[in-house]
C-alpha cells in the first residue's frame, strides 16, 4: 500500500515540479516537504489541504483512502467495513425496516442492555 509521501512524490513528478517548487507553493520549508515525501512526517490538516490543491489531487487520494473506506458525503451513511460481519448483516437488514419496526427493536435493545451478562 502506498503512503501519503509516495503519492505526493508521484503527483509532483507528474507535474514536473521539484520539491522546492511544491514546498514554496504550499507555504512550507523545502526540507519539511522532503520529510513528508519520505514518510518521516505527516502534514497538518491545513498543509494537507494546500498539498492537495497544489498537486491537483483530492485529499482522499493523498491519504490513500478508497471509496470503500469513506462516505462520499455527509448525507451518505458511513461505510460498514469496520463492523463485525454479524453487525454488518444486521445493519443491512435494518435499512429495509419501517420506522415502527426500528422503534420496537430499539425498545428491545434498551431492555437487553440492562440485563447482566452470564459468565
Amino acid at each position: 500500500m502506498k503512503s501519503l509521501g509516495e503519492v505526493a512524490r508521484v503527483a509532483r513528478e507528474r507535474l514536473g515540479l521539484t520539491q522546492t517548487q511544491v514546498a514554496r507553493q504550499i507555504g512550507i520549508a523545502p526540507n519539511v516537504y522532503g520529510r513528508i515525501e519520505r514518510g518521516h512526517m505527516m502534514p497538518s490538516v491545513p498543509t494537507l489541504r494546500r498539498m492537495a490543491l497544489v498537486l491537483g489531487l483530492s485529499s482522499d487520494v493523498l491519504l490513500v483512502l478508497g471509496s470503500a473506506d469513506v462516505a462520499p458525503s455527509l448525507e451518505t451513511p458511513a461505510p460498514e467495513n469496520n463492523l463485525a460481519p454479524e453487525l454488518r448483516q444486521t445493519v443491512r437488514m435494518l435499512r429495509g425496516w419501517s420506522p415502527i419496526k426500528v422503534k420496537w427493536l430499539n425498545r428491545i435493545l434498551k431492555a437487553i442492555e440492562n440485563v447482566p451478562e452470564e459468565e
